[in-house]
């Protein structure tokens, strides 16, 4: 399985981006995506996550902001951020399992992103003034 993340760049606040992240070696019917962001300094935190057996949840700080997506039929999952704000400001990573995973859990805990087994390379967001 690998994953590939794209997207990011500097933008203002106030703008928008939309972050894909491309599977390949995994069934599209076990598909997952799980979202994280580390900023500098700081330790990654899950941003959003969908699996079609949990459903779709999103950290509070980014509620009504972010949105993520899947095209049916395809193995890319998007994550579309608006109204970004510095604290944004991040390295974005996408992951996934080839087992169902636990979108609630893995966003309310960071600890359970350690189960996802498959990291793509961060794709990097900078939001500033």
């Amino acid at each position: 399985v690998q994953l590939q993340a794209s997207g990011g760049g500097s933008v203002q606040p106030g703008d928008s981006l939309r972050l894909s992240c491309v599977a390949s070696g995994i069934a599209r019917d076990r598909y997952g995506v799980a979202w994280f962001r580390q900023a500098p300094g700081k330790e990654r935190e899950p941003v959003a996550c969908w699996h079609k057996s949990d459903g779709i949840y999103y950290v509070d700080s980014v509620k009504g902001r972010f949105t993520i997506s899947r095209v049916d039929g395809e193995n890319t999952v998007y994550l579309q951020m608006d109204s970004l704000r510095p604290e944004d400001t991040a390295v974005y990573y996408c992951a996934t399992d080839a087992s169902p995973f636990p979108c609630k859990l893995i966003i309310s805990n960071a600890a359970a992103a350690r189960g996802l087994a498959y990291w793509g390379k961060g794709t990097l967001v900078t939001v500033s003034s």
